[in-house]
């Protein structure tokens, strides 16, 4: 989101921009109500007359730390999952890792992400983003879903992407070229400069170090 938060760029001065969950993102672009938005790989065969922007994505080739199983109990005596739901396509992922791999018959339910309520009626919850990265991995049992899903299958997992109504894009100004304004917003966030701008800025919010933040 680079240079949609900062300067005077096309990003910046092009666009309206607002911020939601991923599942919401998905919604909006369903409902007509946002043309453009970030949403979850398991959410865009749901959608008709979708556009993937290319070249950009929330993407891993190793563990990201932000989409987390926790348990109390390890992964085979696991019966009971809660489930944070603002990302559709981390629990497709967990709900295709049991399935395929780590054994079905597992219990499944909908859960705000506060891991000691989880965990005070299930054996294990699934956490996404912010709380994940503060869950202190020293205390239970965590699998990192990327990590697991590379582990099992040799690929790199794409969470989500950015995806645009195929009627917006047939109205879009002719010289506009999304896919550079998009993939430039992301190379200019991964200067030096701008990761520690933003472990700045995010390590308070997040209770966790600028190092922390940064890695």
């Amino acid at each position: 989101m680079w240079d949609f938060e900062h300067g005077n760029s096309p990003a910046r001065t092009g666009f309206d921009i607002s911020y939601t969950i991923p599942s919401l993102c998905a919604a909006s672009l369903r409902e007509g109500s946002a043309d453009i938005g970030i949403i979850p790989a398991a959410a865009y065969a749901s959608i008709p007359a979708l556009a993937i922007v290319p070249g950009v994505a929330i993407a891993s080739r190793r563990a990201v730390r932000s989409i987390l199983l926790v348990s109390k109990v390890p992964l085979e005596k696991i019966r009971t999952v809660a489930l944070d739901t603002s990302s559709m396509t981390s629990v497709a992922l967990l709900k295709v890792l049991f399935a395929k791999w780590w054994g079905a018959g597992r219990t499944f339910s909908s859960m705000t992400p506060d891991i000691q309520q989880m965990l005070k009626v299930n054996d294990a919850g699934l956490v996404i983003g912010d709380p994940a990265l503060q869950i202190d991995r020293s205390q239970y049992l965590t699998y990192d879903l990327a990590e697991e899903w590379i582990r099992l299958t040799g690929k790199p997992f794409v969470f989500a992407f950015w995806a645009i109504r195929q009627a917006a894009l047939n109205d879009a100004p002719r010289d506009l070229d999304l896919a550079t304004v998009f993939q430039e917003s992301r190379n200019h966030g991964l200067l030096p400069i701008s990761l520690d701008i933003i472990a700045r800025e995010w390590a308070p919010r997040l209770a966790l170090s600028r190092e922390e933040v940064k890695s």
